[in-house]
């Protein structure tokens, strides 16, 4: 039987952990090899890949920005900067309307500096920060660089003092910090009320399907690996002919591609029946280095 190589694009349902759903994939597929792209919060619900076999080489190649859609409440703080945490304070908003919350937003627009939220996944002196924040201890967690792409001001409740904004970033960036930030520029204070994210790793929300419940719903087509290739669409191919595949199979560079390889990070090698076979590496003279080789031979 041969192994499952793929991607598992899953909507992940609020209340489970990333890990949760990785092992999840684990028993309905019946294999070990298998790893997320970007980790979700327990509450947060949304676009989750997962990489199954071979496929998890890839990862490091897939594109990191993410998108995401959430409602900010205004007019509180909590300790985790979401309301899934301990209320710190309460104070109503200053009088807003689109105009001056979109005026308020623009500062967020861009490469900004953000500190993270106590809970995250940040690592301070080698222990995830939400572990030391859960036993009570509060950590001065230094600023990074973000960049948010697009922040869009979707809808604006005056009455339940919410908006909300879709956001295009780069990986590591927090929503929950932006509404903490964002409430803080206000006066008035913000935590993250709702979150989904909607696309990731150059997966989008309408590719995602239910995570299975059971083994047996395989079956029925509730799980379905999306090919190796589609996740990389951003990178270059390089189509093989019938001598170049054993020479790749076995590990050795290729020469030049006769009809050209543009510059790229990495170059997307397939079959002539259009087979991803794996990754390579353009040396400096044209040629082709295997850094992730598929149905490798000794």
């Amino acid at each position: 039987m041969t192994a499952p190589i793929g991607f598992a694009v899953i909507d992940k349902p609020a209340g489970l952990t990333s890990h949760a759903c990785v092992a999840r994939i684990r028993r309905v597929l019946g294999t070990r090899r298998v790893g997320h792209g970007g980790t979700l919060d327990p509450a947060v619900t949304g676009v989750l890949p997962i990489a199954v076999g071979q496929a998890t080489r890839l990862l490091p190649y897939l594109p990191g920005d993410k998108t995401y859609r959430g409602v900010i409440q205004l007019g509180v703080t909590t300790g985790t900067d979401d309301l899934q945490g301990a209320v710190l304070s309460r104070k109503p908003p200053p009088e807003l309307n689109r105009i001056s919350l979109e005026q308020a937003l623009s500062v967020f627009r861009g490469s900004i500096s953000q500190r993270p939220p106590q809970v995250s996944a940040v690592h301070v002196d080698g222990e995830r920060a939400h572990a030391r924040a859960r036993r009570g201890e509060v950590m001065d967690l230094p600023a990074r660089t973000v960049t948010l792409h697009r922040l869009e001001l979707l809808n604006w409740d005056p009455a339940q003092a919410q908006l909300e904004v879709e956001v295009h970033c780069t990986a590591g960036t927090y929503i929950r910090s932006l509404a903490r930030d964002l409430g803080e520029a206000l006066g008035c204070g913000g935590a993250l009320a709702e979150l989904r994210r909607i696309e990731a790793l150059g997966f989008r929300a309408d590719q995602a399907v239910p995570l299975p419940e059971a083994p047996e719903q395989v079956g029925a087509g509730s799980l379905t690996l999306l090919r190796p290739e589609l996740a990389l669409p951003h990178l270059p191919q390089r189509m093989l002919t019938a001598s170049e595949q054993e020479d790749w199979s076995c590990g050795r560079r290729l020469g030049p591609d006769p009809h050209g390889t543009p510059p790229a990070d990495a170059v997307v090698v397939i079959s002539e029946g259009g087979r991803m076979l794996g990754l390579g590496l353009l040396d400096g003279e044209g040629g082709l280095k295997p850094k992730v080789v598929f149905e490798a031979r000794g």
